[in-house]
């Protein structure tokens, strides 16, 4: 009985590991697309695999892809000067980590993703503030995601290096938006059922 736990957990490791690489890869390619939407999606499996591991390699791969979706889908990208030499240094760091996930060296995967975060702070010196900005917002918004998921908010952030405050004010003003947008279509659904019935 042990020895169908061991393994058990030994495949739902591998399986992990197969993900991550795959997300990994997801994101160079989409990077070097300048694809949003694929960024944005990709960072949505990998918050949703980090949610139920609850590990930091996970989140931070989710907080890098959401940054990058964000930088493209506003077109800040355009406004670092080197755009193509940060997507070559970016995607040497995620090289390496692909190779320390292969290899199921935790400790090296972490830190070629600590590099990979690194360097998008480090793109543009003059933009530094604005990218520290989009990092943060981008750990609030997927700590937001985690929480959805569950997650408590000690844990959630704990695991993202924020403050339970900064947590809940960003979930708050999200369910005010959404409720506000449902409002509105209900709304638009009254104004429609009159002009039919009139």
């Amino acid at each position: 009985m042990g020895d169908v736990n061991v393994n058990t957990s030994k495949n739902e490791r591998i399986l992990d590991r197969l993900h991550i690489i795959s997300i990994l890869k997801g994101i160079k390619e989409s990077l070097k697309k300048e694809d949003a939407i694929k960024l944005k999606e990709l960072s949505n499996q990998t918050i949703h695999c980090a949610a139920c591991n609850q590990d930091s390699g996970s989140t931070a791969i989710g907080i890098i892809s959401y940054t990058l979706s964000k930088l493209i889908e506003r077109a800040d990208y355009k406004k670092i000067k080197n755009w193509s030499a940060f997507v070559q240094r970016f995607n040497s760091s995620i090289d390496l980590a692909i190779k320390a996930a292969t290899e199921d060296n935790l400790e090296a995967f972490e830190s070629h993703i600590i590099r990979a975060r690194t360097a998008i702070l480090s793109a543009s010196p003059n933009l530094k503030k604005y990218l520290e900005e989009i990092l943060r917002k981008s750990s609030i918004n997927r700590a937001s995601k985690m929480y959805e998921h569950g997650i408590s908010l000690g844990q959630t952030a704990k695991l993202l290096g924020l403050t339970q405050w900064e947590i809940s004010e960003f979930t708050g003003q999200s369910k005010i938006e959404e409720y506000k947008a449902s409002a509105l279509s209900v709304k638009q659904r009254a104004r429609m059922a009159l002009e039919f019935f009139s």
